[in-house]
């Protein structure tokens, strides 16, 4: 059984296993008569799967969901399925456009209203109201992106399902006031990885488990923290097909959650609010969320929470609230995967903002406690995106009236979108130190819509505010100052959902410069730029050095970054397991060895109960002394982040982590950019270009070295002030004169510990270098 589940994954990801080419109709768009479809005509999901969307124990195949969508596009005059491009492991990345048939057969005609909409400077003054007239609620729903969120599978089927073959006013209203845009998944690898472990482990202790496996090839769970740097194919379908051709003023993305506390989440999103988000979409989202949960209340559900557990901060999530469209997150309680639970009224907790016993303003109908399945999942989903649909539906006008006063404000020189002190534009010198990191800089900046120009005289990039997406652009090139938040007045720090900086400039290595009053002339509108090839000379291509990257049965999200990194490099690498890092003889097969980021506990164990035994265990004591062997002998390790206290203990380093038991109340930094100070002469720093050495500081050591003679500072902290750059910092004085990365001399070896992600999700080009020199030295 569980071998089967792992040569299909390896398989995929050697293209071994092909995937039959999906073929599917257009015939929405040549304009079907409605007249031509009955109800009886139209699939349902369950003629496709053999049972109802919400059984349980059920989940579908890609195979099968892509199957019902190709029947419901050949039955149907309201719906046209695309496929937008081939998953990382080769499916068919698949969207559902619904709508009435008219509306299907002149999609162009409304793509261009919506162009006409968002952007004022491309219609006449006198033909706002035609247009608003005229448009459609363009709605976009995107699902299971992440795919241990099973009734995301589910979902878009009933959804699409109920569109198609049903005549009830509010479907037609729906219809005739809309268009939807609906993506089944995401992450459709992500559907079969999960689905295959979940089948092949029913009976079993392990039935309901997540996979031994990342989820999603690269990125696991952060595939939906990749909305600005557009490393994946999956977020680049998305944005590319969807997002950018369209601009959509709503976006419904359907989540699930933890199952203790409330049934499902819905906007308004709690503090803090991202500065550079027009708060016309604030309020449009808190409305659209309130009416929503208004009317699943009324229809019966309960334990509906708002205003609680996600806040509105970073344009890694928050993509469309930085490109005109009202986010609405929602976050359904999780089973088992499709195993349902038992909850008693008892045992349920708290979410943030509200305890799920007690009743309150913003959780005001109790869940009573029970079973809990894949059919609650899936109700509750399907609830919600209908009573989504139905309000946009409804107040149609009036979401094109609002949208088109987005666009107006964005032009307004008075920066109607922000409280933030606004500069007159961004500018950014060509001669740059790292010509690939500028090239990545502009391109993601294009990719998000922003408008660059040359400069007169030559030289420069400019970036105006005043553009249709200039909020967006401020929001990644500026330093973000994240609020002091606490769980109450003098008590711990108030977590972040995520992190709480994104600054471009600083991640890629880029000089930028604000400008209050512009000094050079804007010329000439700047074509799109192509994405940069990167390469490393010694290492990518043909390298001379065997390099392995460690990745356990734990499934760390690091791991997947750091063989994306690679792989865009072209860098080759061994993927070794815990069996190959017990067998010993390391140095035999490699010249060095990555621990990417995860805690020494995970290292040490990796799984345990209920997985079964093949699965169980980590590096134990025979990894550690072959790692030990490993360096000693001439090798190599480098170990990332909390890798990093793993190799202090087990190697017993003359390296100290000065973090090692301090409170949240007196040291808190949940992702944020720190300024270091690089040792001058190092090699390991020789290539590190960095106009601003700054690094990726999260749940991360600090190290003191306690052997100088053994053991050398490569970066440090500044000894006075605070080392904070962009994001959140308490407790600046715990960082002041210690060491951000560490090179330990151990035998003939040498030990890198990085205190930061130095491939942090595929972003901070600016100390990938550090990576390359500690791999050639």
């Amino acid at each position: 059984m569980l071998p089967l589940f792992w040569n299909r994954v390896r398989q995929l990801a050697s293209g071994a296993a092909t995937v039959a080419p999906l073929v599917l109709g257009v015939s929405g768009l040549l304009g079907r008569p409605m007249g031509a479809q009955t109800a009886a005509a139209v699939p349902t999901p369950a003629s496709v799967l053999g049972w109802e969307p919400g059984a349980d124990r059920k989940l579908p195949t890609w195979k099968q969901v892509t199957d019902y969508f190709a029947a419901v596009d050949k039955a149907s005059a309201r719906v046209t399925v695309r496929t937008l491009g081939k998953t990382t492991l080769g499916r068919p990345f698949i969207v559902a456009f619904i709508s009435d048939s008219a509306t299907l057969a002149n999609l162009p005609r409304y793509q261009r209203i919506q162009h006409q909409l968002w952007d004022p400077r491309q219609r006449a003054n006198a033909t706002r109201d035609s247009l608003i007239a005229q448009g459609k609620n363009v709605i976009l729903i995107t699902s299971s992106i992440h795919s241990t969120e099973v009734g995301g599978f589910l979902t878009p089927l009933v959804v699409a399902d109920r569109l198609a073959r049903a005549d009830t006013p509010e479907a037609r209203s729906i219809l005739a006031n809309t268009i939807i845009m609906l993506v089944p998944s995401q992450n459709p690898d992500g559907v079969d990885i999960v689905g295959d472990w979940y089948r092949q482990t029913l009976d079993t202790p392990a039935e309901g488990t997540n996979p031994p496996a990342l989820y999603h090839f690269y990125t696991g769970h952060d595939n939906n923290r990749d909305w600005y740097a557009f490393t994946q194919k999956e977020t680049r379908y998305t944005v590319d097909s969807l997002y950018t051709p369209w601009v959509p003023q709503i976006v419904n993305d359907v989540h699930q959650q933890g199952a203790n506390a409330g049934r499902i989440f819905i906007p308004p999103y709690m503090d803090p609010v991202e500065p550079n988000i027009d708060p016309v979409l604030t309020a449009s989202t808190n409305a659209l969320g309130m009416s929503m949960a208004w009317r699943i209340i009324a229809d019966g559900k309960t334990g509906v929470a708002t205003n609680a557990s996600y806040d509105q901060w970073s344009p890694a999530r928050q993509y469309s609230l930085n490109h005109r469209g009202a986010r609405i997150l929602t976050e359904t309680a999780s089973a088992r995967l499709a195993t349902a639970v038992n909850l008693p009224f008892e045992l349920l907790g708290t979410g943030r903002g509200y305890d799920a016993k007690v009743a309150s303003w913003n959780f005001p109908a109790v869940w009573p406690g029970g079973r809990w399945g894949i059919g609650d999942i899936v109700s509750y989903q399907v609830s919600a995106t209908w009573a989504l649909l139905v309000e946009a539906a409804r107040d149609r006008a009036a979401w094109l009236t609002s949208y088109a006063a987005l666009g107006e404000r964005a032009l307004d020189p008075a920066h109607p979108w922000t409280t933030s002190t606004t500069p007159a534009a961004y500018v950014i010198p060509k001669a740059q130190k790292d010509p690939a990191a500028l090239a990545r800089l502009v391109w993601s900046l294009q990719h998000g819509q922003v408008q660059l120009f040359e400069s007169i005289p030559a030289g420069h990039y400019i970036v105006p505010m005043v553009q249709p997406f200039g909020s967006y652009a401020k929001a990644l090139l500026e330093r973000q100052v994240y609020p002091n938040l606490r769980e109450y007045p003098g008590g711990p720090p108030k977590a972040p959902y995520d992190v709480t900086a994104h600054t471009l400039p600083l991640l890629f290595g880029v000089d930028v410069r604000a400008e209050q009053s512009l000094s050079l002339q804007t010329g000439a509108l700047v074509p799109p730029v192509a994405e940069p090839a990167y390469q490393v000379p010694g290492l990518s291509g043909a390298p001379r050095k065997r390099i392995a990257i460690y990745q356990n049965n734990q499934s760390s999200m690091d791991e997947g970054w750091t063989r994306w990194v690679f792989d865009a490099h072209q860098i080759r690498f061994t993927s070794v397991r815990d069996a190959d890092m017990r067998g010993g003889n390391l140095r035999a097969r490699f010249d060095a060895i990555i621990l990417p980021d995860q805690s020494a506990l995970q290292l040490r164990r990796g799984l345990g109960a209920p997985y079964p035994d093949s699965l169980r265990g980590g590096l134990g004591e025979a990894g550690a002394a072959a790692l030990k062997a490993f360096v000693e002998a001439g090798g190599t390790l480098l170990a990332f982040n909390e890798a990093s206290n793993y190799a202090i203990e087990t190697l017993a380093l003359p390296v100290r982590n000065v973090l090692n038991g301090v409170r949240s109340t007196e040291f808190y930094a949940p992702g944020s950019l720190f300024g270091v100070t690089v040792t001058s002469g190092h090699p390991l720093a020789a290539t590190y270009t960095a106009p601003v050495p700054a690094i990726w500081f999260e749940d991360s050591p600090t190290f003191e070295v306690t052997d100088p003679a053994k053991a050398t500072a490569v970066l440090t902290y500044q000894s006075t002030g605070n080392p904070l750059l962009s994001g959140w910092l308490q407790g600046a004085e715990k960082l002041l004169g210690k060491a951000a990365m560490v090179d330990v001399q151990m035998g003939q070896g040498h030990v890198v510990l990085y205190g930061f992600r130095p491939q942090y999700r595929a972003q901070s080009n600016a100390t990938w270098p550090l990576i390359w020199s500690a791999l050639l030295r």
